[in-house]
């Protein structure tokens, strides 16, 4: 076999033993997932606005940035609810680069994922407590579901793992919401059958373990733009692509609390981060426009840090990302007082 086994890195029980969970933390992510589960369901007319570093690199710095946010979430609470993006695992195109901080916890070093499962859960649990915010964060590996699930709110799978069997079945065993990607290729039909299959029940091999899933009620859509077969980038975040989701859905009568969220960048925003703000106040506008698009698109997805654009692994420019380019805190700040504004 090619496959080296180069060390047996600790469980969730023996990392939720070390790293646990405060009674404040405890009680703040009980009262946050109910508040982002009445959005789902239609209980709560509040807009969500899922945003934050493309990836989580650098502890200070992203504390830096969600203490921020903490603030400004709460000027514009009565009309938004803010999930911070703590991504702490990366999906890489073609296998290379920075593979988010449960890999390589130091960017600059060797992966270490015994380093990193104890960089992420620390992350995750000094942002609930410093700023009362409990965040959502990327489902890149099924298997590590166990070492947060307990911490996050929100979960999104991507456009690259939406059409893993593996994936989906974990999602229906998720009692947070859950937002699955269109595909690359954009196929949206390829987005909404992975809703179906995460709103189901199933069996399967799960850990070491055969499980039976009840299914996710707030298993949704996300609309994240696509690429064609000349490598150019499609947008899916206008009137039409929206209303194109909802018939989806009324085709789909047996799935509950439709749901849909931009994401304003990637393939929506042609990787041109500072669209974003253009793209939200369009989803806005549409949304405005029709009584059927409110109900429908619940929020936005946007990528943020303290500085904008992006720098090289090794640049060290503090709060700048070392993946995709973000927009800076001056323009984070002046997007959701327009939002809370607009809406």
């Amino acid at each position: 076999m090619s496959f080296q086994f180069m060390k047996e890195v600790m469980s969730p029980e023996e990392l939720k033993k070390i790293l646990p969970l405060s009674d404040y933390a405890v009680k703040v992510k009980k009262e946050r997932d109910e508040q982002i589960r009445r959005v789902f369901t239609g209980e709560s007319d509040k807009f969500l606005v899922i945003i934050g570093p493309c990836s989580a690199d650098n502890e200070e710095a992203v504390l830096d940035y969600m203490n921020r946010l903490a603030k400004l979430a709460e000027k514009v609470s009565e009309k938004l609810l803010v999930i911070p993006r703590i991504y702490t695992n990366k999906p890489r195109t073609t296998g290379e680069g920075y593979k988010g901080i449960v890999s390589q916890p130091d960017p600059e070093k060797k992966p270490d994922f015994q380093e990193g499962l104890l960089a992420m859960r620390h992350l995750h649990l000094r942002t609930i407590d410093e700023t009362g915010l409990t965040a959502a964060d990327e489902m890149l590996y099924p298997e590590n579901l166990p070492y947060v699930d307990d911490i996050l709110s929100y979960v999104a799978v991507g456009a690259r793992s939406v059409e893993n069997q593996q994936h989906r079945l974990t999602i229906s065993g998720m009692d947070i919401p859950a937002g699955m990607k269109n595909p690359t290729s954009g196929a949206l039909s390829v987005m909404m059958n992975s809703v179906i299959a995460a709103q189901g029940s199933h069996t399967f091999l799960y850990r070491q373990y055969e499980v039976n899933t009840s299914g996710n009620p707030l298993a949704h859509t996300i609309l994240r733009g696509a690429t064609n077969k000349h490598n150019q980038n499609i947008s899916n975040y206008h009137y039409e692509d929206l209303m194109r989701v909802f018939e989806m859905y009324e085709e789909r009568p047996q799935l509950k609390n439709p749901a849909c969220i931009v994401d304003a960048n990637h393939s929506n925003s042609n990787k041109q981060y500072a669209e974003q703000p253009r793209i939200v106040k369009e989803v806005l506008h549409s949304r405005r426009m029709n009584p059927q698009l409110h109900k429908l698109v619940k929020g936005v997805m946007v990528e943020s840090y303290i500085e904008p654009g992006c720098q090289k692994v090794g640049e060290h420019v503090y709060g700048k990302s070392i993946t995709d380019p973000c927009l800076g805190w001056d323009m984070t700040e002046k997007l959701l007082f327009d939002m809370a504004e607009i809406l």
